[in-house]
């Protein structure tokens, strides 16, 4: 690391978790950056507090940002102390010490000399050896010097314990004087800041490692793992004891965890409700997620004069006949508060959405601007809004974007005490809606609002808690339509009819067969790479471009997992010469005109979990200090990355089928293998298969393909969401 000595000269921002850009007047530099001293560079980074009258030392790295330049970041920090009788005559007399002038800081410091400050916090009574000195002004002096040095002393101390200097920053800005109290009593107080493990191990190191602080904040912990590993909004006291003993090495019986449930729920922490465990933020979730769908569905039914010659004026227009029940669906979703519309591919769901926009903009004389106020098209991934825009031709956006989400909080600046007013909202691709995003949106929304869920009741559930879509329908509280006929993309598409076929298990040797659009190759799981490749000659071939191709596959690890998959496809899609450059990170080969998957929201560069773009250029810099930068483009947003964003990225031949949800592709292929285990079920199959616009091919054992049809692991999520609305309605 590099480091500056100086002066912050000017606060440009400072966020409430303490991230700061700032101004910075350098006053000496390291060897390697000797050319910016005495003068001043924008520094960003998280302090606990910042003085323009203070001296800093910072540590860190000197970068090019693509967007703001250069700028020294910061990723260590401490005070530098006042050295010598002019230096701390001139920081005594400074407007951090209340009460010492520039008389009563000379006379300081020629009766205590250079260690002063020292003595001075050591004991108050130093200060009356000071000739005039009167108890309020030593006071004064002697209040300001402790509350200076302070913060130092905070950060010194977690430093000690084991936490990192950006760790301990935000701890001290969130927690100021009460720091040092949680560090003694319940240092699990940090974990919105820490990782828990970390905090975990440094806890053990200190205290006991059975002791009923510990014991609880890891059942508290290992109740918000299974939520993430089950998608469970609640749990029994088998499944927290089970959980507890794997991840954390704690052993109780039931007798003892009946009393440590008994103190987390009388301290608020967990709610128990006919033997069912919630953390008391699942159950608050689910709760206001009723109440909110109960405000808005109060509203009363909009009343369109003449829907159906509405409807028939815009297959007219268009040029396309919807059949009964997708008539319905338009008709129901334009007159109830809140409505939803479910099917499969191919049943027209796309079509439903595009003509519900076109009506209600010409129904109430809309103008462009007014599109825009008074209509909201959601969806929860980048991929998903895009092909919702491109759709309807309107704009469209994440759920994320729309409610402003803070990377950095994790928190939406659109909120229930600052909501967006939009008359009409759609959200596409409802099944990944999880329980803590549904809560969100209906916060940020006016509850006089109308409401329309789109989705498909039998793709997989979100990747986080909850299973929302099929709990909304199960409630039978809302308008709901479910599309079940199917329109083939073309006269002999069979994709979305084996999509159908799966999810109704009617899979026979029939679906075996090669059509124009679909074909299943048998192969043995060590030979399905060869074939892989072979079918990817046969594409390219025909003028077929990476573009239009994604390979599907459940998992990451194995011999047919992702990222074998995507070391062979790498080679074949984008293969090694000199005139692409290349880095490796980690195991990981990027190279120019790589496509690659974005695995985490980044709100800052516009950029979301699930986008595809392609690595357009690797270059290695040298000013002002020697690194990497990657510029990846997403459909035209050109992206700059470090070496340490690279963790964020990954190849994206092959993907989950997790990730593929709310995408299409031109050409799918998929590869179903024993190798998968326990992840070739029915719903992912389903889902993958749904993906494909124009071609699908399915390649591996035959036995495999039936196997996963049959299987209903992950069928149902434990909630109570579907019970809360019922409730909720019926007061």
């Amino acid at each position: 690391m590099t480091s500056i000595k100086g002066n912050i000269r000017q606060i440009i921002f400072q966020s409430d978790s303490g991230f700061l850009v700032g101004l910075f007047k350098v006053k000496e530099a390291s060897n390697d950056l000797k050319d910016i001293e005495h003068k001043t560079v924008t520094i960003t980074g998280t302090f606990a507090s910042i003085s323009e009258t203070d001296t800093y030392l910072l540590k860190g790295e000197y970068i090019n940002h693509d967007r703001y330049g250069y700028q020294f970041k910061v990723e260590e920090y401490e005070h530098v102390i006042p050295e010598g009788k002019d230096a701390l005559i001139e920081f005594l007399s400074s407007s951090l010490i209340k009460g010492c002038g520039l008389k009563t800081a000379e006379s300081i410091v020629n009766t205590l000399g250079d260690d002063a400050l020292t003595k001075i916090k050591e004991d108050i009574n130093n200060l009356y050896l000071v000739p005039n000195m009167t108890p309020k002004r030593a006071q004064n002096i002697y209040t300001s010097i402790l509350s200076y040095s302070n913060t130092d002393d905070m950060l010194l101390k977690l430093k000690e314990y084991g936490f990192s200097i950006q760790e301990s920053t935000k701890i001290v800005k969130k927690y100021l004087s009460n720091t040092l109290v949680f560090l003694e009593e319940n240092m699990y107080v940090f974990k919105d800041l820490v990782p828990f493990d970390k905090l975990d191990n440094i806890y053990k190191e200190h205290y006991k490692s059975d002791s009923p602080v510990r014991i609880k904040e890891c059942m508290l912990e290992g109740m918000s793992r299974l939520s993430d590993t089950t998608g469970n909004t609640y749990y029994n006291e088998e499944e927290i004891i089970d959980a507890i003993k794997v991840w954390f090495k704690i052993i109780l019986n039931e007798t003892d965890i009946d009393e440590y449930l008994d103190d987390l729920l009388k301290e608020d922490k967990i709610v128990i409700e006919n033997d069912h465990i919630f953390l008391k933020e699942y159950y608050d979730m689910e709760l206001s997620i009723a109440e909110n769908l109960r405000a808005i569905s109060l509203n009363k039914k909009k009343s369109i004069t003449n829907i159906l010659d509405e409807i028939h004026a815009l297959e007219k227009d268009l040029g396309v006949t919807y059949n009964e029940c997708q008539r319905s669906a338009i008709k129901r979703a334009l007159e109830n508060p809140i409505s939803i519309i479910s099917g499969g591919p191919g049943t027209g769901k796309t079509t439903i959405v595009n003509a519900i926009t076109k009506i209600y903009i010409n129904y109430y004389h809309l103008t462009p601007i007014n599109i825009i106020t008074s209509i909201a098209l959601l969806a929860p991934t980048g991929r998903a809004a895009k092909k919702l825009s491109i759709s309807t031709s309107l704009p469209a956006m994440t759920i994320h974007r729309y409610l402003k989400w803070n990377k950095e909080s994790n928190e939406f600046a659109i909120n229930e005490y600052n909501k967006n007013h939009h008359k009409l909202i759609i959200i596409d691709e409802t099944s990944m809606l999880d329980t803590f995003l549904l809560y969100s949106l209906l916060n940020g929304i006016d509850e006089s609002s109308q409401v329309i869920f789109v989705g498909d009741t039998f793709q997989l559930p979100s990747v986080k808690a909850g299973e929302v879509l099929d709990d909304l329908v199960s409630s039978k509280m809302f308008s709901f339509t479910e599309l079940e006929t199917i329109y083939r993309q073309s006269s002999n598409s069979y994709i979305p009819i084996l999509a159908k076929e799966i999810k109704e298990k009617q899979i026979d040797d029939i679906s075996l067969n090669k059509t124009d659009d679909y074909n299943f190759i048998p192969c043995q799981s060590k030979d399905i790479k060869e074939y892989l490749k072979q079918i990817i000659m046969k594409y390219l071939e025909r003028d077929i471009t990476v573009d239009d191709i994604q390979i599907l596959a459940p998992m990451y690890k194995g011999e047919n997992g992702i990222d074998n998959l995507n070391i062979m496809l790498q080679d074949l899609f984008n293969p090694k010469d000199n005139t692409k450059k290349e880095f490796k990170y980690l195991d990981v080969i990027f190279r120019e005109q790589d496509k690659v998957l974005q695995l985490v929201n980044n709100p800052d560069c516009n950029v979301y979990n699930g986008d595809i773009g392609y690595i357009e250029n690797i270059t290695e810099k040298v000013l002002p200090r020697k690194h990497m930068e990657i510029i990846i483009n997403f459909d035209g947003n050109r992206v700059t990355y470090q070496k340490e964003d690279l963790l964020s990225i990954k190849h994206a031949y092959a993907m989950t089928i997790h990730k593929s949800q709310g995408s299409e592709f031109p050409h799918v292929i998929m590869p179903i293998s024993k190798n998968y285990y326990k992840m070739l079920y029915n719903k992912l199959i389903y889902t993958g298969v749904s993906r494909a616009k124009k071609t699908l091919v399915l390649l591996g054992e035959e036995e495999s393909f039936y196997l996963a049809i049959n299987n209903d692991y992950a069928a149902n999520r434990k909630t109570t969401l579907t019970e809360k609305i019922k409730n909720t309605f019926a007061k």
